[in-house]
């Protein structure tokens, strides 16, 4: 079998042609890291962890040697505490992640891709990985661990799940949260088809916890743009109805309508204190977990000046 990399990374259709889930995480992850001048390794732990990069004076004791081994940086620990964490996956699996199955690549297969890579990249900087898949319900957990077994079951559970239950997020992450103790880090992969409401209850239960979350919000690109032209035959994936529509007249409403949720889901994770990364399925994943967090990187080294 030929290296199954490619060089120009990696958009929908690049993607479905590599098949195993491990081996489209290794992509990504070595995608981002050809791109990334600086180390990727440090974009979640030492920002979580309240460290500030080391200035000429400050006490020789308090630097972190652990993340100046991994970085070749020095950082000093604002408070004590393991510079490794535990971080929690939460992948969407209802039936509307599924949209996209039609055109080869969905919404879930860019949601698993995503996780996986994040599991990936996680592990390699010694953090803890768990998994916790989601409907209406809390489907299957798996426990954060930084066991390279446990990562392969993690890549494996996502390569054979299925999309086939009625969406319930507001429920099932509030029932997540409850089950999240500890406190840690929360990647949440979902199209947030819920209310804004929902949303944000959802959200500040994490929020209430502490723990420091991240929502990667996955809409296909149809879902962005509405490029239907011909009369067109709209099926629903939660429910069973379907609609037979000329999609001129709609696009503009339509799309109004999908600006303000975007709009207010953005604004409600931020109201919480929760980052909020819109994942369009057309786009390079490398691309825009690079983005993202060198964008992380960058707002926790300006506020830990602040201080």
């Amino acid at each position: 079998m030929s290296d199954p990399r490619p060089t120009n990374y990696l958009d929908g259709k690049t993607l479905d042609k590599i098949k195993r889930i491990d081996v489209r995480a290794r992509a990504v992850v070595e995608g981002f890291i050809t791109g990334n001048h600086r180390s990727p390794y440090n974009g979640f732990a030492v920002e979580f962890a309240s460290h500030r990069e080391y200035t000429p004076g400050d006490d020789l004791r308090h630097i972190d040697w652990k993340v100046w081994s991994r970085t070749d940086r020095l950082y000093i620990k604002q408070y004590e505490e393991e510079t490794n964490l535990n971080c929690h996956l939460l992948v969407d699996r209802s039936r509307s992640m599924k949209y996209g199955e039609h055109l080869g690549w969905s919404k879930f297969d860019h949601a698993a891709t995503t996780a996986a890579s994040l599991a990936w990249l996680m592990q390699r900087q010694q953090d803890a990985v768990g998994l916790t898949l989601f409907s209406n319900k809390l489907d299957r957990s798996m426990r954060p661990s930084t066991n390279q077994m446990h990562l392969k079951q993690l890549l494996h559970e996502l390569e054979q799940t299925k999309c086939d239950e009625a969406t319930d997020l507001s429920t099932a992450l509030v029932s997540v949260a409850n089950q999240f103790r500890q406190r840690g880090m929360v990647m949440l992969v979902s199209d947030l088809l819920l209310g804004l409401d929902d949303l944000k209850r959802a959200m500040e239960q994490f929020r209430l916890r502490k723990h420091d979350m991240i929502v990667f919000h996955v809409m296909h690109g149809d879902e962005l743009e509405f490029p239907f032209q011909d009369n067109t035959m709209f099926r629903g994936l939660e429910q069973d109805v379907q609609l037979l529509a000329e999609p001129r007249a709609l696009r503009r409403s339509y799309l109004e309508a999908m600006n303000r949720h975007l709009e207010g889901c953005k604004k409600t994770c931020a109201a919480a204190g929760v980052d909020y990364v819109l994942m369009d399925t057309t786009k390079p994943l490398d691309v825009a977990l690079a983005s993202y967090l060198n964008w992380r990187s960058r707002t926790r080294r300006q506020n830990g000046a602040k201080k």
